[in-house]
């Protein structure tokens, strides 16, 4: 086997993982704008194993002698920049995960807030972080 398709198959098995976690991101997407956590835990889980994969090839990759012989000569110039880019598109599908995960606990927040105003306005205390938190109410104690 030569140098050059030993670093192409390494590239070519980069970009396939990569592929697969831009799927999972989407999925991962569709399952936080359908507020289904049970599909949320096994996705995340399926997108850890592959995070772990994707950093034990890259691990694997930059120890490769003929790898970085193969980049240096400049072989390997639009393999690479195809993988750049798809990570870089999986980055950004990640942030944007990241602010409608955001946004859900913010109004989950808002909600639990509204909530308890509404119990029993006269039990509203404050916790040591300055979120408001229902009395002790249950046994007649307000704060």
């Amino acid at each position: 086997m030569s140098q050059a398709s030993n670093s192409l198959q390494l590239l070519a098995q980069q970009h396939q993982q990569l592929t697969s976690l831009a799927s999972v991101i989407a999925h991962e997407k569709e399952i936080l704008q359908q507020h289904d956590p049970e599909a949320l835990l096994i996705i995340s889980q399926e997108k850890n194993q592959l995070l772990l994969a994707i950093q034990t090839l890259d691990k694997k990759i930059s120890r490769n002698q003929e790898f970085a012989q193969d980049k240096a000569a400049g072989k390997l110039v639009l393999e690479i920049k195809e993988i750049t880019q798809l990570l870089e598109q999986c980055q950004q599908q990640n942030l944007v995960n990241g602010k409608i995960i955001q946004q859900s606990q913010l109004a989950v927040e808002r909600m639990k807030t509204s909530l308890l105003e509404n119990h029993n306005k006269n039990a509203i205390t404050y916790d040591c972080h300055g979120k408001k938190s229902a009395g002790l109410s249950s046994i007649g104690l307000k704060a």
